[in-house]
């Protein structure tokens, strides 16, 4: 990891900036002396301090809408004359057996954690190519390691967001625009309070009764500083990584998955080889 002794204004843009992982990336940039482009569905000049004049531009966008999106991110680059990192932080999050989920309530689900970004990604994309640089940093979740009951929509969000940001990286650098998928463990913010969930169905009852056994036992998660500490390590960084684990217990977790993806293929290396042989294309000679 390599990081440059001084690192120069730059200029951000950052979605679901009113609260949250959001915020805090705000701040810590705007206390740098950077400057700030934050959007959120409800955000406001007051939420903030005085103090960063004309370094921050509040913008009130729903990242569903994709005409919004791209005036928004056309006023910033208009106040302020470029972009240098997008950060795709806005998200919700909905609870529920995979069963119970209606077909709008799945929608709403990949509306905003997968397509919210990828309008945001569409809006920048013009304006980072031109000027043959910049970073978009698309924030993930732990959820995207693996399902897990109850958030497996999440996770189909979430894995979405990362398929798409893997081939989305490999688009932009010849441009000169680098991509970042951070995956963030657990944060004090208000994603579970305002986390829409399912009717219950109860079929699911005694696994529902296990999982809230298991969280009752308590959630150890960080201030959002810290994640916020670790991004303007990562944006500084002249060489970023295509992921960023955030937390030791993502971390560790990350491992262990891949681990057991691994025993598990290996197990089963047979059959995998065995389903492959080439032959001709069909109706050819030969």
């Amino acid at each position: 990891m390599r990081i440059p002794a001084t690192t120069p204004s730059r200029t951000w843009f950052i979605t679901g900036a009113s609260r949250g992982l959001g915020r805090a990336f705000a701040i810590a940039a705007l206390e740098r002396g950077d400057q700030v482009a934050a959007a959120a569905r409800t955000i406001a000049r007051q939420d903030f301090d005085d103090r960063y004049g004309d370094r921050l531009l509040t913008l009130v966008v729903d990242v569903t809408d994709r005409d919004a999106v791209f005036a928004a991110v056309n006023t910033a680059v208009e106040h302020f004359g470029r972009l240098d990192i997008v950060v795709n932080n806005a998200g919700t999050m909905s609870s529920g057996m995979v069963e119970e989920f209606t077909e709008i309530e799945a929608r709403a689900q990949l509306e905003v954690n997968l397509f919210g970004a990828m309008w945001v990604c569409q809006a920048v994309l013009p304006h980072l190519r031109s000027q043959r640089s910049g970073h978009i940093v698309q924030i993930s979740s732990i959820a995207a390691l693996g399902g897990f009951p109850s958030t497996g929509m999440y996770s189909a969000s979430k894995f979405a967001l990362e398929g798409m940001s893997e081939a989305l990286a490999m688009e932009a650098a010849p441009f000169g625009v680098k991509l970042t998928i951070v995956q963030p463990g657990g944060y004090w913010t208000s994603l579970y309070a305002s986390m829409t969930t399912t009717s219950p169905s109860e079929e699911y009852d005694l696994l529902r009764a296990e999982l809230a056994k298991q969280w009752a036992e308590g959630s150890v998660d960080s201030e959002p500083r810290l994640a916020a500490d670790a991004l303007l390590k990562l944006v500084d960084s002249e060489e970023p990584p295509l992921r960023l684990l955030l937390g030791s217990m993502v971390y560790d977790l990350a491992f262990d998955i891949s681990r057991q993806r691994m025993e598990t293929w290996a197990a089963w290396e047979r059959v995998s080889r065995a389903a492959e042989r080439a032959v001709p294309a069909p109706g050819t000679a030969g």
